[in-house]
């Protein structure tokens, strides 16, 4: 038996697993005592990135979301790949997608985007001192590039025009984090 917190695991069956999704049913001991399953879906860790200029233009992708069946205005995302960091992946990342490299990156955390019974730990980085290239997406991505001001982008996410979890939190971290780089100098 394994404790996790005030849950008791007597056993995991694994349901489903790929390179990037893996589902498992764990039989457990509630906190109430009762016996009960628990679905836990982990995903491939990945990577978000606010790419920011110095005029605080920032560069967000508009893509096509099959699950949600609509476009989603995000910041640049994306899995970490085996042996790769998270620094490496936010780098591959957003020069694939949106063409840009960058010189000075800033690690701004971490976000968990749902608790419950989803496991996608999501790196936050933005990038400054940008470089602009062609784009090199995956094949099956079809990506926009949008560029806008920061503080519209954060008025987007206030009227949840932007709704893509990792997205809302980058946005507004960068925002504050920025804001206080300010009152610094």
């Amino acid at each position: 038996m394994l404790r996790r917190g005030p849950w008791v695991v007597e056993g995991t069956t694994l349901r489903y697993k790929n390179e990037r999704v893996e589902i498992s049913e764990d039989q457990v001991l509630r906190p109430d005592g009762e016996e009960g399953t628990f679905t836990v879906v982990r995903l491939q860790p990945g990577v978000s990135v606010l790419a920011i200029d110095e005029e605080d233009n920032v560069y967000l992708t508009k893509e096509y979301r099959y699950v949600i069946e609509q476009e989603s205005l995000e910041v640049v995302s994306g899995g970490i790949d085996e042996n790769e960091t998270a620094l490496d992946a936010a780098r591959r990342e957003l020069r694939e997608e949106l063409g840009i490299v960058a010189e000075r990156w800033s690690d701004l955390g971490m976000v968990h985007p749902l608790t419950s019974q989803l496991h996608a730990p999501a790196r936050l980085f933005v990038a400054r001192h940008l470089s602009f290239f062609e784009p090199e997406p995956d094949v099956c991505e079809v990506i926009e590039l949008v560029k806008m001001k920061l503080h519209t982008a954060v008025d987007l996410v206030m009227e949840s025009r932007i709704n893509h979890a990792p997205s809302c939190v980058l946005i507004l971290k960068a925002n504050q984090w920025l804001s206080s780089q300010v009152e610094q100098k």
